[in-house]
């Protein structure tokens, strides 16, 4: 299957889909009667309200539209690491691993704030690849902070990805003070029209007693289940050996490459760590971290020469996610 999907051939898309349908037969099987949802913060929700009880977003068409949005982020996702060469050479890898990461947890595989925000989180790594080849970066960061301010209205933890503008800086540019000004002016202007939105609403009074949800201490522990830490055993056995296979073929790779890979490396710390943003966790939250980590995974079955051993390990991890489902 790995061998497959190393060559970009249109029709791994059809198998890309029956692996995203295969890996969610579990939750289908075993729809709960509800699944609560809201695609907005309190102080964005205020002004558009979805409601959770439509028809439309029953437990069995959240699921479905959870799996088409993972798949749309999953090609996506793949064309952006194509046309930056992260890999070497042009595969479907890197949208095989975004299914398969975005379906490890039964979380993971609804609708939720953190899988909406992944649109633009790939929005935004696809800005930071364009820093390093722009003349000048002001533009290019004013539009990465609306796109972080956007994501705060969806998910309020996404403003952890404001001082990644600047590591994104600090590894792609020379020092230019005006550009590390232009990535916070772009998340005030979203805030900016947020205010205007409540001024002709007529209800600039609430606006201006919004609370930031910011979490009052760090959690004392993670409500994860025991055997969602089995299930990501064989990620983290893949993550290492992409992180030694990484080590060994970098250096061969450009300097824009190179820096790439920094890049996500801090937006994979970064997107797990500001789960403590928020005084409520959910587990879908690590949802943020599976672009840079697919990237990671996918390194490594592109290079892997041994196939009877990446393919079980492949298979291995496929068989976990679906055991995991029914116990």
């Amino acid at each position: 299957m790995i061998d497959f999907f190393r060559k970009l051939n249109p029709i791994s898309l059809l198998i890309l889909v029956a692996i995203a349908f295969f890996l969610r037969i579990g939750i289908m099987l075993q729809l709960p009667e509800e699944i609560n949802f809201t695609f907005l913060e309190n102080y964005g929700g205020a002004l558009i309200s979805i409601s959770s009880s439509s028809s439309l977003f029953s437990p069995g068409a959240n699921v479905f539209f959870a799996m088409v949005v993972c798949l749309c982020q999953a090609v996506i996702f793949n064309r952006m690491i194509n046309n930056y060469n992260l890999l070497g050479k042009p595969s479907f890898l890197p949208a095989l691993m975004y299914v398969t990461v975005s379906s490890m947890l039964m979380p993971f595989m609804v609708l939720s704030p953190a899988l909406l925000c992944n649109f633009l989180m790939l929005w935004l790594i696809s800005k930071f690849f364009n820093i390093y080849r722009s003349e000048e970066a002001r533009s290019v960061m004013f539009d990465s902070g609306m796109i972080i301010g956007i994501g705060t209205l969806i998910y309020f933890p996404f403003i952890a990805m404001v001082p990644l503008l600047w590591v994104a800086l600090i590894i792609f540019r020379p020092f230019d003070w005006r550009e590390w000004v232009a990535g916070i002016v772009g998340v005030a202007t979203i805030y900016f029209f947020l205010a205007v939105a409540y001024f002709l609403s007529g209800s600039f009074d609430q606006f201006a007693n919004l609370k930031v949800p910011l979490a009052a201490a760090f959690p004392r522990f993670l409500n994860i289940k025991l055997y969602d830490y089995i299930v990501l055993s064989p990620v983290v056995v893949i993550l290492s050996l992409g992180v030694i296979t990484l080590q060994q073929r970098l250096s061969r790779s450009s300097v824009h490459v190179r820096k790439a890979y920094l890049v996500l490396f801090v937006l994979a710390i970064f997107s797990i760590l500001s789960f403590y943003i928020k005084t409520e966790y959910h587990v879908y939250h690590f949802l943020l971290a599976v672009a840079p980590v697919s990237v990671f995974m996918a390194h490594y079955f592109m290079n892997a020469s041994k196939r009877w051993f990446y393919e079980g390990l492949y298979i291995l991890l496929l068989g976990f996610i679906i055991y995991f489902q029914f116990i």
